[in-house]
Formats: C-alpha cells, sequence, structure tokens
C-alpha cells in the first residue's frame, strides 16, 4: 500500500489553488463535504462536474481543461476507473499534487500519477479529517 508521508500532505495544502473531481450537488456525498470543508478553510477551490452548471454557489467546471486558472492541486473523488483518467487529465493540465480520497485510489492510478511526476496521496487520510470539517 502506498505510505503517506506528513510532508506530502503539508506540501499539497500549501499548493493553491485547488480543484475538486467528483464534485457533487448531493450534500450527503464526499464529492460535496469535500469541496465544502475547502470552502469553509477559505480555500480557492473549483469544483469539477461533468454536468451540474455549480455546486454550492460555484461555477462547475466540466474538466481540469476547462478551469479559468491553473490549479496545482486536485482532490479526487471518484470511481477507481475514472481516477485512472483522471490522473492523466491532471497531468495534461499541470497539476502537480493529487489526492485521491479513500475509496477513489487504485494501484494503476498511483503508479501512472508517480510516473507522470505528480506528487501522491493515497490510501491513507481523508482531507476532512486533516483539515476538519464541520458539517453545516
Amino acid at each position: 500500500m502506498h505510505r503517506v508521508l506528513p510532508e506530502a500532505i503539508t506540501s499539497f495544502l500549501e499548493s493553491g489553488p485547488f480543484a475538486v473531481v467528483g464534485a457533487s450537488t448531493d450534500r450527503s456525498k464526499y464529492g460535496n463535504k469535500v469541496l465544502r470543508c475547502y470552502q469553509q478553510h477559505g480555500k480557492e477551490v473549483y469544483p469539477i462536474h461533468p454536468k451540474a452548471a455549480e455546486v454550492e454557489g460555484q461555477k462547475a467546471h466540466a474538466a481540469l481543461a476547462d478551469l479559468p486558472v491553473k490549479v496545482k492541486a486536485i482532490s479526487v473523488i471518484t470511481p477507481p476507473a475514472v481516477t485512472e483518467r483522471v490522473v492523466r487529465e491532471a497531468a495534461a493540465a499541470g497539476v502537480q499534487h493529487i489526492w485521491m480520497q479513500p475509496g477513489a485510489e487504485s494501484d494503476e492510478a498511483i503508479r501512472t500519477a508517480e510516473a507522470l511526476g505528480m506528487s501522491v496521496i493515497a490510501g491513507g487520510p481523508c482531507l476532512l479529517v486533516v483539515l476538519g470539517y464541520r458539517e453545516a
């Protein structure tokens, strides 16, 4: 299993702006909670959702390539097979850090992201635990 180093988490959190790939309009889903967690901590964050016009009051974008700014770090809350595709899109968009939330990771996605030069957080803690999330 992939080992998560505390320095990787610190570096990730210092790397904004951020995007949440797999942002959800459903407030009970982790894809929504992770977005709200970034918002609660005043982070510049962009929701990635293929169909929604907005998520939590922010304009949603269909893909990383559609963002108005370059993001350096992304949280991924997608099924593992989708995460594998997201890794390649992230590399093409210049993303340097990828945090695969629990359940989104696969060995293939981790290997590919590392081979493409990204710092990877996977198989470890959830962003909600690390940053501290409050249900609002």
